[in-house]
């Protein structure tokens, strides 16, 4: 009965700041409503691929274990067979990443379609993604295993690393997903309660696994992506313990360490890709305000005595997606004409912080980005099911 108690209770909470988003919701609706249905037509179509289908021979783990390599590490041109060397920003287009690729699908197909259900709330959209839930959590021929012991591998030197736990974030819109449509009647209790017990098994993993602490301890986006991937998580798991410990990261880890007092990122901006980085960890700062904020808990106003806060946060990048001409800092050593896009920031933000301006710019930027590394640092790409409840 306390563990029901306390679910209702976060729920009506994040219900009552949730309310606040109802008149920008149905604007947001109109801008993607075409799109979003035609992304629902395609997933519609989809058929559940998991981790077992696609075997890496350079794991160290089984047919149900993720494996993905480390994007920047290339073959030691001095001797191929040695172990593979670091180029900072430059991806390795012949790594193992089809467990990634598998996982982003399965992200897009749960975007597509929860996203339709907020337009048009038809069961046929709910059933679709339980095919797909019950792959992936449920049935023991085909779910992956709730960690990431062989993720960002790098031959000769790694079996799997905690920097690969960012990985995992593509699994948020999958969670945030279900819980859209999770009071629908079409809900199979048995695979959302599969579903639940495979993200608590995860977040246990991500708390107490020494790749788990590392990564949490990050001092740059991996860490800020360590809280965002744990709040989604255990929001949906009604996990209120582990949902205050990343409220509280938030305000006492994440701003005052890693955001300059006018608003900047320094550690991004160290990067060989300081734009893109630093748009990613913006948006993986706002997506914990979005997700965590309550009227007891307004993470969205909240500050440092020194005055950070991820309205000056999204107030000094503003600018740079208004006009990337402006920026200031070098160029990304890559894809660097592929961002921005249309970054949940500004839309999450503008909602929030009454800022047409940051909602007419992100109108206007490509919502349907298709380049993979676009994609793959923009795990929030379907804004209606985060807003509004």
């Amino acid at each position: 009965m306390k563990t029901i108690f306390l679910y209702f209770t976060i729920s009506f909470a994040a219900a009552t700041v949730q309310q606040l988003y109802a008149q920008d919701l149905a604007q947001v609706k109109a801008v993607l409503k075409k799109q979003v249905l035609e992304k629902a037509a395609w997933a519609m179509q989809q058929r559940p691929e998991t981790v077992t289908a696609h075997r890496a021979s350079r794991s160290a783990g089984g047919i149900h274990d993720f494996y993905s390599e480390g994007d920047y590490w290339w073959p030691n041109p001095a001797n191929v067979d040695s172990p593979y060397i670091q180029k900072d920003g430059q991806t390795n287009p012949d790594n193992f990443v089809a467990h990634r690729h598998a996982m982003i699908r399965f992200s897009r197909i749960a975007g597509a379609l929860a996203s339709a259900y907020r337009i048009s709330p038809q069961q046929k959209y709910v059933k679709q993604l339980l095919v797909h839930c019950k792959a992936w959590f449920a049935d023991t021929a085909t779910l992956m295993n709730p960690n990431l012991l062989y993720a960002q591998a790098i031959k000769g030197r790694a079996t799997g690393r905690g920097i690969g736990i960012i990985d995992a974030i593509q699994l948020m819109e999958v969670v945030q997903g279900l819980s859209v449509m999770e009071r629908d009647a079409a809900i199979d209790p048995e695979v959302l309660t599969a579903t639940k017990k495979w993200f608590a098994a995860f977040l246990q993993w991500l708390t107490t696994h020494p790749y788990g602490r590392d990564e949490m301890n990050a001092a740059n986006n991996h860490g800020t992506c360590w809280v965002m991937q744990v709040a989604v998580f255990a929001k949906f798991t009604g996990n209120r313990e582990l949902m205050q410990f990343c409220s509280n990261r938030y305000k006492t880890v994440l701003l005052p360490n890693q955001m300059a007092p006018d608003g900047s990122f320094p550690k991004e901006l160290a990067r060989t890709k300081p734009y893109g980085y630093s748009l990613f960890n913006l948006d993986a700062m706002t997506t914990i305000c979005q997700v965590l904020s309550t009227k007891s808990d307004d993470l969205w106003n909240y500050q440092t005595p020194d005055g950070r806060s991820i309205k000056k946060g999204i107030a000094f990048l503003y600018p740079f997606i208004a006009d990337k001409n402006k920026w200031p800092y070098k160029q990304d050593v890559m894809y660097w004409n592929n961002w921005p896009v249309a970054q949940p920031a500004l839309v999450f933000g503008a909602a929030f912080f009454k800022k047409k301006d940051w909602f007419d710019t992100w109108k206007k930027l490509d919502h349907a980005p298709e380049t993979e590394e676009v994609i793959r640092n923009l795990p929030v790409r379907n804004p209606l099911i985060w807003m509004g409840r």
